[in-house]
């Protein structure tokens, strides 16, 4: 359907539209107008994805005069690859009624291991493996000896894509990363480096939070894009995780060993270049004193990861005397290793801050704070000159430099705690150094100063105003929005007593309680006899997850549990996960049900749908607070009460319920679908706690379900189901309409929004 919102004339691909999609598409036209930053939560669902795409590129196409560039940020390839499949199905229906000048180019870009084509390459076992194995192909040095001597392996792909130079150029189109490696295998040419020199003419990119949150990553991809971008974070409710995790370092024995390692290699090699080459380290000397000010001057296959600093926080200057040299820089590293291996003998728990953890150090190893900055560039150029390809061998010696630059580089919103042993396991010891960060504003602060608009957007942001205080900005619209419904297809519960009127709760003087592991169990007994197909369980953690399964495999409750349904469980190990996620949904379609055990916080929560029969009910066993204890999380929480005045309980409450919510809101991914939704914990009857789950929740729950025992809660059950079972009306009836048609646009257009929707 095609319609109008003000100015812009909008394709949407489908003939109907959801009121809360046009709604979204008019907030954010708002918010581009204004060229601010937005807020949007909407439910999951509801086709936030195609509303966005299809306001954003029909903005593109309204302005042609000042086109502006999509980054569509998500957090897996599963999500990239969906993306990029509704992105498809959008170009299609708009090229159909525009023709050529709806042609766009958008593209998903990923790391060596997801688009390489080479299979001596991909043999190689992880990412950095790949990464390592790529360069040993590609460097600049290599591809020069190989000139001389033919036996150098060399990557046919790469080469034929250099050959092309200028032509190695993406027909306008919409390309997955299968695209791409299919695209790459027909012409011959790499896909990888294809799709990154792609990047600076493409309207559209997808990929992955990293490329612009981690400086690292962000320095070398996104470096080059313009300030017109208007940048959209998808399922952003963990963004402040995301942030903190990508100037976060943490230090281990084996790391300090590997180091050792690394600094062993690269004096030998240092040795045989002072022999053979001594000129290269001589160049490599005089480059330094004018400044490592170099960065845009390496070929593409020899960029190595950028700076773990911030871009506005990295020195444009001359390198410290002292570490020119490479021998003088070598001795300076194995001083700060020797230092970093004596911090980690201790006995007891440390906290410090930056400036005195490098002030100790200048005291004991001598070595000063801008020496430390320097530490990660002047490794690199060190790397490069000794034309060292076999990066992931390196990875030791980076995260030390990494450590050091970060601490000499930032005073705020760090602390550097170092634990003897992990508190879960205090009998082992295992002693560890970390540099946390616990201001997630400065990771994201150089995209909301660079890009025009930033869009943050998921199906939990409640309570939404904590967000702009978290990563301290000024959206110029924030929103939340709710679901219309033809029929109440969402069930959500309070489940606080068992059937013997027991309290139950995960709370960590009840968790343990025979009682309530017992009426956790009879509670799902009941509940796989009465909900058909599948039921999703999640626990507050793996821990606790297997010691309540094995409480009730000893008691019976599983063995009466596996009569109704099979059972499959996430574990820690990806592929195993996979292989139960796969049996699962067999066992759902063949009619057998089956239940799935997950966990709060893991890779299921966050990334897995359970839509039609895969979820018809899940279950939240406990409130998925983290761990409380932790050295980490006390640090932030303090810097959080000092620094934006947010109190401790709110912000473990809203991390607690963000996480339940994200959990729940597996179970419903179209209107057409239903689910129950049990939240297992006398705690959730609480107003304070319950009132910070998303609004599309809440308007759902009503008075009588939230104080249930568990015979009631299956009295309800069987009540809804029933219901669901009735045919209904998908467009809506009683004058509220859920499924808009182009008439009721224009209609809506004369009469003003409200009147039609609800």
């Amino acid at each position: 359907m095609i319609f109008k919102i003000e100015d812009v004339t909008v394709y949407f691909p489908y003939d109907n539209i959801y009121p809360e999609q046009y709604e979204y598409m008019v907030e954010l036209k708002r918010a581009l107008d204004a060229k601010g930053h937005c807020l949007l939560e909407m439910p999951t669902g509801t086709g936030k994805t195609i509303a966005l795409l299809s306001l954003i590129t029909s903005y593109r196409l309204s302005r042609p005069d000042s086109p502006i560039k999509l980054v569509y940020c998500t957090r897996t390839v599963h999500e990239m690859e969906k993306t990029l499949g509704e992105l498809k199905i959008l170009h299609d229906y708009q090229l159909t009624h525009l023709g050529a000048q709806a042609k766009i180019l958008a593209l998903g870009l990923s790391s060596r291991k997801n688009l390489c084509v080479n299979s001596k390459v991909l043999a190689a076992e992880n990412r950095d493996s790949v990464d390592a194995a790529c360069r040993k192909r590609t460097a600049s040095w290599v591809r020069a000896l190989a000139a001389e001597n033919p036996n150098v392996q060399l990557c046919d792909y790469f080469e034929s894509y250099e050959k092309a130079a200028d032509n190695a150029l993406l027909p306008p189109g919409v390309y997955t990363l299968e695209d791409l490696r299919a695209f790459g295998k027909n012409r011959g040419w790499c896909p990888y480096f294809l799709a990154r020199h792609m990047v600076q003419f493409a309207n559209v990119i997808v990929y992955s939070y990293q490329y612009l949150l981690d400086p690292k990553v962000a320095g070398i991809i996104s470096k080059e894009l313009q300030k017109e971008s208007v940048i959209v974070f998808d399922e952003a409710h963990n963004i402040d995780n995301v942030c903190i995790e990508a100037l976060s370092v943490s230090v281990r024995r084996v790391t300090l060993e590997g180091a050792n390692r690394n600094l062993n290699k690269i004096r030998q090699e240092i040795d045989r270049f002072k022999a053979t080459d001594a000129g290269r380290l001589r160049a490599e000397y005089n480059r330094l004193i004018e400044g490592l000010a170099l960065r845009g001057d390496l070929s593409g296959t020899d960029q190595w990861l950028a700076n773990p600093a911030l871009p506005n926080d990295i020195l444009k200057e001359a390198v410290p005397g002292n570490i020119r040299r490479a021998e003088h820089f070598v001795h300076v590293l194995r001083r700060l290793l020797q230092y970093l291996g004596g911090r980690l003998d201790t006995e007891n728990v440390e906290k410090e801050s930056p400036v005195s953890f490098v002030s100790s150090l200048n005291s004991q190893a001598g070595i000063e704070q801008k020496t430390l900055k320097f530490c990660y560039d002047r490794l690199h150029s060190l790397m490069m000159t000794l034309e060292i390809t076999d990066t992931d061998e390196f990875l030791p010696i980076q995260t030390v430099c990494d450590f050091a630059t970060l601490v000499g580089t930032y005073a705020r919103g760090f602390s550097i705690i170092i634990e003897p042993y992990d508190e879960r396991m205090p009998h082992i010891p295992d002693p560890i150094l970390q540099l946390s960060c616990h201001d997630a504003s400065l990771a994201i602060k150089p995209v909301f100063d660079r890009f025009q608009s930033v869009v943050i957007t998921s199906g939990t942001l409640s309570p939404i105003d904590l967000y702009p205080r978290l990563l301290s900005f000024n959206p110029v619209v924030s929103r939340s929005f709710k679901m219309s419904m033809t029929r109440d297809c969402i069930c959500p519960m309070v489940l606080t007593r068992g059937s013997d009127q027991l309290p139950v709760s995960t709370k960590f003087d009840m968790r343990s309680d025979p009682g309530v592991v017992r009426n956790y169990g009879k509670l799902l007994v009941e509940m796989v006899s009465v909900v058909p197909d599948g039921v999703v369980c999640f626990f507050v953690s793996y821990s606790y997850m297997d010691g309540i399964i094995a409480t009730w495999n000893e008691t019976g409750i599983l063995k009466e549990i596996t009569q109704q349904k099979l059972v499959f469980f996430e574990t820690q190990d990806v592929v195993e996960t996979t292989l139960a996620l796969d049996n699962y949904r067999r066992a759902c379609d063949c009619g057998r049900g089956a239940v799935f055990f997950s966990v709060a916080r893991g890779k299921v929560a966050e990334g897995i749908d359970f839509d039609r029969h895969y979820g018809r009910l899940v279950v939240m066993f406990g409130v998925p607070f983290q761990y409380t204890l932790s050295k980490i999380l006390l640090a932030r929480l303090e810097y959080l009460r000092d620094t934006f005045q947010i109190k401790e309980g709110d912000f473990l409450t809203f991390d607690a319920l963000r996480q339940a919510a994200q959990c729940v809101g597996r179970v419903i991914r179209s209107k057409a679908d239903y689910g129950m939704m049990i939240f297992a914990d006398k705690r959730y009857s609480r107003h304070d706690k319950r009132s910070k789950l998303p609004g599309w929740i809440l308007s759902h729950l009503r008075d009588a379900h939230l104080n249930l025992s568990t015979d009631m809660a299956i009295h309800i059950a069987r009540e809804f189901l029933r219901k669901m079972a009735q045919p209904y009306d998908k467009t809506g009836t009683m004058g509220r309409k859920t499924l808009l048609t182009q008439e009721d646009l224009e209609k809506m257009a004369e009469t003003g929004v409200q009147d039609m929707v609800y």
